[in-house]
């Protein structure tokens, strides 16, 4: 298709976020009033919103599609921002931030996110990546003051660098066997030839990294605890919903074709993720460390959707992923609510006689501990009912039981917390971080996980509608 602003009209959303980010980064010198960038940023969230719903079914040539698949991933990356920026503010005072850097950066990894989501092309889908990616970087290695916090950043560089080199060799050897990069031509050209499919195994490996999937999930507990709190919430959420929305497209678009041999490959690693992730968060005393071992066990649980192979697993993926945020974002915010300088508020012993002193926040985290947790009535209970339902239908019952023992275990670290803050004696003075914005985002977090909870029907409706 010849060029045209039409074209461009498409790209508004990811237009407007990238000139937002940089005004703020130019102005972060000039503007004394750090309230200012705040509103800016949760001001720009919305209207990019706005901007992407208006942007519907309009396309780029054949490399960008704003279709329902990618505004449904655009909303959660900017539910996902909205309730950062909302969480940010009290923490990036007390760390000392530039918050026109700290806002550009969380914007400008948010538009890599919008392009993964809407990419109908393995380059713009790269480039997306790599946009995000370079942004997620710095903002890991922000809390300068905190060895964890650069070495986690300098680990997932590098490690996040091999998966970057994994994904061009994969398109590399795909391009230069069918001559092809548009997803929707390249799976009329798959074949079962070798290269075909070691290019698949490449992307496999790319995605593994960037979504923490075992074995390649290595830099996820270092990045997590030494990033800045909201920082970590931001990640394992937006990040997570990104490779998969990538991941979801590519491998139920360009590559489905070839479902036989990569599902093969998918199974493993799925359940390798879920048991993995499960038992090592069982040993954690620092609660962003087992947050992030609990994040890679829900990239598992995530990822058999992808393995159903059908609309149904891939609509239930989808929905994990909303039902995701909430639940992780609340509890990354009740850990933002408890920390003070130096590392207290992350030992789970911290949260020890929480609900004596304070009950509300102490609900709320219990609220969330059960959603991960998978207990009904929550949100976290539907969106696991759905993909172990996919997996059955799909025909692979032996794997939903597995996963299902994957939950059980999973229910140790996150009842620990319930046990800690609601049947022990509080040992040390606990003080909660003065920010009524953290209040906001704990209830909106609360209130997307209890009405997903308990009226899920029209929501799976909608995301079902919006697969591809």
């Amino acid at each position: 298709m010849p060029f045209s602003l039409l074209n461009l009209k498409a790209l508004m959303p990811e237009i407007f976020l990238v000139i937002v980010a940089s005004v703020m980064v130019l102005l972060d010198r000039a503007v004394r009033e750090k309230a200012f960038f705040f509103w800016m940023a949760l001001v720009g969230t919305v209207v990019a919103w706005l901007l992407a719903r208006e942007s519907l079914d309009l396309h780029f040539g054949a490399s960008y599609l704003s279709d329902h698949y990618g505004f449904f991933f655009k909303t959660i990356f900017l539910l996902v921002l909205f309730l950062t920026i909302l969480i940010s503010p009290g923490y990036a005072k007390r760390e000392g931030f530039h918050f026109g850097e700290y806002y550009g950066l969380l914007f400008f990894a948010v538009c890599g996110m919008m392009l993964m989501a809407s990419g109908t092309d393995l380059l713009v889908i790269y480039l997306g990546l790599e946009l995000m990616s370079l942004s997620i970087y710095v903002l890991v290695a922000m809390a300068a003051g905190d060895p964890r916090s650069i070495e986690g950043s300098l680990k997932y560089f590098l490690l996040g660098s091999l998966a970057s080199a994994f994904l061009v060799m994969g398109l590399a050897v795909l391009y230069g066997k069918t001559g092809k990069i548009v997803l929707s031509e390249l799976a009329g050209w798959l074949t079962s030839d070798k290269a075909v499919l070691t290019g698949i195994l490449f992307f496999i490996v790319a995605f593994g990294f960037k979504v923490a999937m075992v074995p390649f999930h290595m830099w996820a507990p270092d990045a997590y605890e030494g990033a800045p709190t909201p920082v970590t919430a931001f990640m394992s959420v937006a990040a997570k919903a990104a490779g998969f929305a990538a991941l979801g497209r590519i491998f139920l678009l360009a590559f489905y074709p070839a479902y036989a041999y990569w599902v093969k490959l998918l199974i493993p690693f799925a359940v390798l993720t879920m048991f993995v992730g499960n038992i090592l968060a069982v040993v954690q005393t620092n609660i962003k460390r087992m947050l992030a071992y609990s994040s890679v066990a829900h990239a598992g649980y995530i990822l058999l959707g992808i393995v159903s192979g059908t609309k149904e697993g891939l609509s239930a993926s989808m929905l994990y992923l909303l039902i995701y945020a909430f639940m992780n974002i609340g509890a990354f915010a009740t850990v933002v609510l408890m920390q003070r300088e130096g590392r207290v508020g992350e030992s789970i012993f911290d949260y020890q006689g929480l609900a004596k002193l304070y009950p509300v926040p102490a609900f709320l985290m219990l609220l969330f501990m059960f959603s991960l947790t998978g207990i009904p009535p929550t949100a976290g209970f539907i969106g696991k009912f759905y993909l172990f339902r996919s997996v059955v239908h799909a025909g692979y019952p032996i794997i939903a039981i597995l996963a299902v023992l994957a939950s059980v275990i999973a229910a140790y670290p996150y009842l620990r917390i319930v046990m800690l803050m609601y049947m022990r004696e509080p040992e040390r003075e606990i003080k909660l971080a003065p920010s009524p914005y953290i209040w906001l985002a704990l209830g909106l977090s609360a209130l997307g996980v209890i009405t997903i909870g308990i009226y899920p029907g029209s929501l799976l409706t909608s995301v079902l509608a919006s697969v591809f």
